[in-house]
């Protein structure tokens, strides 16, 4: 078997994406925040605040009898006639999902959209062995197409305008192709629903794993998924042992959080339960069925009591719409499937600090994503763990900051832990910087801050914040005393 490399790194396509993408997902994100406080109003506030609070317990029980659970469901899946696989990182699972699509000779495969095998790099290790693979839902179809991997967990093809699928099309698919929404999902349609009829394997990850009854619990809005996983004669689930939900109560806890979080629905188009393969009494659905469980990092998440919250995401995508760092740079810019706030926390664990150390601080810490997120991930209090692990080492992993990074960050905390240091140094930085500014900004630092003046200048600094904070306050107290 052709050796695939666990670790897909997107960061060697972000020279492909347009230089329009912070426009684009800017204006797909907003969209998403607005429909999604829509139907949120209409739940009331008191009632999502306790649907919030009972997802989070809900997850929350879930990671800590996590053996229970999978064990269970292990049993309930083998039940139902299905087969299961424990997948130790991203080459087991990669090995194993080959292995079958070699036994039972398949030629060509489907697969529903999945963060997982993004993850894993499943469609490299497939096409390394001869095995093509089509992406059926319309934003990874179109991103399969350019060659790039997904910029957001819901929309994969957000940094796209409706001119650059067009002609995208017309390049790859050799049609003329309108820039018009309905045409080119027409022109999508045709060709995938010849490669459905075709496919002898379709390939699907899970929203949530029901422990219960070993039910997968598919969430789309488009038709593909059902496709997938019924046209088939065999169908291979790939999902983290993260997904994981105890019984049907918390399922329908979690998908009143899921849809509403992330497009702004109060249902999805499509939700899917799929138990099994076909039984004989069925017209339709798979002659056999895989369960692939997928560590790949998360017991290793899971042994840090701050950072072993991060497996409570439901992968809504919420906390990437609320980012203005997100918002800025876009999802590419964050090197692996994962982007957003998630991805700060996510993929620093999954890959370890040697490869993305630099993605804790990928954020303001402004705390929107907490406020957003819909079962209470305390985000920003990872994201900090993160960085102390980064620059100090814990019993994770060690601190892979060079020296003088963390020279500089034990500084940077006695500076700011001292109010009179941090005003002397404010006053000192305006005459420190006055050689490099320009105009207001500083388009050089010197190492290691150059790394950011790389790509951009910097904002001068002003030491007036101090001073204009004390007379706002002193304005905003006479105001209140005059009332």
């Amino acid at each position: 078997m052709s050796e695939v490399p666990a670790h897909i790194d997107f960061r060697a396509n972000v020279q492909r994406v347009p230089p329009h993408t912070p426009v684009s997902v800017r204006k797909a994100t907003s969209k998403f925040l607005d429909t999604r406080q829509a139907v949120v109003e209409v739940v009331s506030d008191e009632r999502w605040q306790a649907l919030r609070q009972a997802g989070h317990e809900i997850r929350l029980h879930t990671l800590a009898h996590l053996d229970h659970y999978l064990a269970r469901l292990e049993e309930k899946v083998r039940d139902a006639g299905g087969i299961v696989h424990w997948a130790r990182d991203a080459a087991d699972a990669n090995r194993i999902v080959v292995e079958i699509a070699r036994a039972h000779h398949v030629t060509r495969a489907v697969k529903v959209k999945s963060m997982a095998t993004e993850e894993i790099g499943l469609n490299h290790a497939l096409q390394a062995n001869g095995i093509p693979v089509l992406e059926t839902d319309l934003g990874e179809f179109i991103i399969q197409l350019a060659g790039v991997g997904p910029s957001h967990i819901i929309a994969p093809a957000v940094h796209l305008t409706k001119e650059d699928i067009a002609a995208l099309f017309t390049q790859k698919l050799g049609v003329d192709a309108p820039p018009d929404p309905l045409e080119l999902c027409a022109i999508a349609r045709a060709r995938l629903r010849e490669e459905f009829l075709a496919a002898d394997l379709g390939i699907s990850g899970a929203n949530f794993l029901v422990a219960e009854t070993g039910t997968l619990v598919i969430v789309t809005n488009e038709g593909n998924g059902r496709m997938c996983t019924t046209l088939p004669p065999l169908h291979i689930a790939i999902v983290g042992i993260d997904k994981v939900v105890p019984n049907w109560e918390a399922v329908n806890v979690l998908l009143k959080l899921l849809p509403r979080s992330a497009t702004g629905q109060k249902m999805s188009a499509y939700t899917s339960f799929i138990t099994g393969p076909r039984r004989s009494t069925e017209e339709g659905g798979p002659q056999e069925f895989h369960l692939v469980l997928l560590d790949n990092g998360r017991t290793r998440i899971l042994k840090d009591q701050v950072t072993r919250e991060t497996l409570l995401c439901i992968r809504c995508g919420v906390c990437l719409n609320v980012c203005p760092v997100y918002n800025h740079v876009g999802g590419h810019a964050y090197g692996f499937a994962y982007s957003g706030p998630l991805g700060a926390m996510l993929s620093t664990q999954l890959l370890g600090l040697n490869t993305a150390a630099d993605l804790p601080f990928a954020s303001s810490l402004c705390g929107a994503c907490a406020e957003y997120c819909p079962v209470k991930i305390p985000i920003p209090e990872i994201l900090l763990r993160l960085r102390r692990r980064a620059v100090e080492g814990d019993q994770i992993e060690r601190a892979v900051a060079p020296a003088a990074i963390q020279t500089g960050a034990k500084l940077g905390a006695l500076t700011f832990g001292i109010p009179w240091v941090y005003e002397f140094g404010t006053q000192m930085l305006k005459y420190v910087q006055a050689p490099l500014q320009r105009n207001g900004w500083l388009p050089h630092l010197p190492p290691p801050a150059h790394r950011w003046t790389m790509a951009r200048p910097f904002p001068a600094f002003g030491a007036h914040f101090r001073a204009w904070f004390r007379k706002r306050k002193d304005e905003g107290g006479r105001m209140k005393d005059e009332e």
